[in-house]
Parts: structure tokens; C-alpha cells; sequence
């Protein structure tokens, strides 16, 4: 079996090239890959970038520093006004970032759909506002429904609490989040973890994402 441990934050990230879509974990301030984060922002030739993130950088600062300097040119979220990312309204209202908002369920819904290699499904929410207009809608039983699409990624930044050689993940309490159906929907996953720990060490009862969904791991330096 392949160990996935890479030496640094540069092996990490290799590959991660200019308009790549990024899954980025974290629930506020819980579960933020701020390692890898830092790692893209210091690969100063890579713009034009997608990234899908729940509460939109959540004050994380190489997140916000990366759209600050015009490198991002999407964000796919569900909250976007979170305190300290003026930066992102900024940019919205000079027209240099696009910013897609729907409901947090919608979000992870969408994702794990891409995972699951499903095609588009049908949602109530958001049905008769202002989030569906353009949008395709049905009835069914006689209740509205808006056509949402599938969400991949070409990478995923996941952080984790514990990870074998392999990529066997445990996750700490709410740092769990997006991770795993991000880790499903992403052509490639780096997780950076707290710690890495022998194969055979994790308990298979703590394992929340196998192996097979992560691709390099960076371990926390010493």
C-alpha cells in the first residue's frame, strides 16, 4: 500500500495550478487548512481560482489574503459575511470576484451528490425567493422544487485530527465538518493532519474517511 505522506507544504500542493476549483473545509473556525491555505498563497503564479467553502474564509487570513491580492476569481458558499472579509464585498462590487450563495444544506448536498456520482436532484428550499430565479423548478405533490447541479472539485484541502501512512482519517469533534463528503467529490484530496500514526494504530471504528477518497497528507511539522 502507497504511503500518501509528503516531506512539506510544496510536495503537497504540487499540481495545484492556475484555475483550479478547491473544496476548502472548516465550519467557522473548526476543521481550517490553514497550512495548505498559507502553501497556496505563497505560490504566487496561481490565480484564476474556484474556491467552495462554507462560511467563505471564515477570517481565516490566507483565505482572505488570496482573494485580497485577486487570485480568487469564484467563491461557492453559504455565508459570505462573516465578520473581517470586507475584502470579498469589495471585490464583488468592483467586479473582479463572482460569488455563489445558497443554503448550507443545499451546499452539502451538492457536494455529496458529486461524490456520489450522481446527477442533478431536486430541492424545496430556496423554491419562490429570489435564490431561484433563473432557475430551473417543478412540482411535485404540489410543492415547488429548484433543480440544483452536482459540485466537484479538482482538489480538496481537508484538515484532519489523526491519519495512518495510508489516508485513513479521524476527525476531532466539529473539525469533521464538509471533510468527508468533500474528501468523495474532489479528483484529488490533501489533508493536513495534527498527527500521523503508524498503520494499524487508528481503531477502524474511529476511520470516518478511508483511504481510498485521500490522495497526500502533510503531517504536522515538529
Amino acid at each position: 500500500m502507497k504511503d500518501k505522506t509528503c516531506a512539506n507544504v510544496e510536495e503537497a500542493l504540487r499540481g495545484v495550478e492556475s484555475g483550479a476549483v478547491i473544496f476548502v473545509g472548516g465550519f467557522g473556525g473548526s476543521g481550517i487548512p490553514a497550512r495548505l491555505l498559507a502553501g497556496l498563497l505563497a505560490k504566487r503564479d496561481v490565480n484564476d481560482l474556484t474556491l467552495i467553502n462554507n462560511n467563505a474564509g471564515a477570517g481565516e487570513t490566507s483565505f482572505l489574503a488570496l482573494v485580497a491580492c485577486g487570485r480568487v476569481s469564484r467563491i461557492v458558499c453559504s455565508y459570505p459575511r462573516m465578520p473581517g472579509n470586507d475584502v470579498i464585498r469589495q471585490r464583488v462590487q468592483a467586479g473582479s470576484l463572482a460569488v455563489e450563495v445558497m443554503p448550507q444544506g443545499t451546499l452539502v448536498e451538492r457536494i455529496r451528490a458529486g461524490g456520489a456520482g450522481m446527477g442533478p436532484f431536486y430541492s424545496p428550499t430556496g423554491y419562490g425567493t429570489p435564490l431561484a430565479e433563473g432557475r430551473e423548478t417543478r412540482v411535485f405533490g404540489g410543492r415547488g422544487y429548484v433543480l440544483e447541479q452536482p459540485l466537484r472539485a479538482d482538489f480538496a484541502f481537508i484538515r484532519a485530527h489523526r491519519a495512518d501512512p495510508l489516508g485513513n482519517l479521524v476527525y476531532r469533534r466539529a473539525q469533521r465538518n464538509f471533510g468527508p463528503v468533500m474528501c468523495m467529490a474532489a479528483r484529488s484530496t490533501i489533508v493536513e493532519v495534527d498527527e500521523i500514526v503508524p498503520s494499524g494504530a487508528l481503531d477502524p471504528d474511529t476511520i470516518v474517511t478511508p483511504s481510498l477518497f485521500v490522495h497526500r497528507l502533510l503531517g504536522n511539522p515538529q
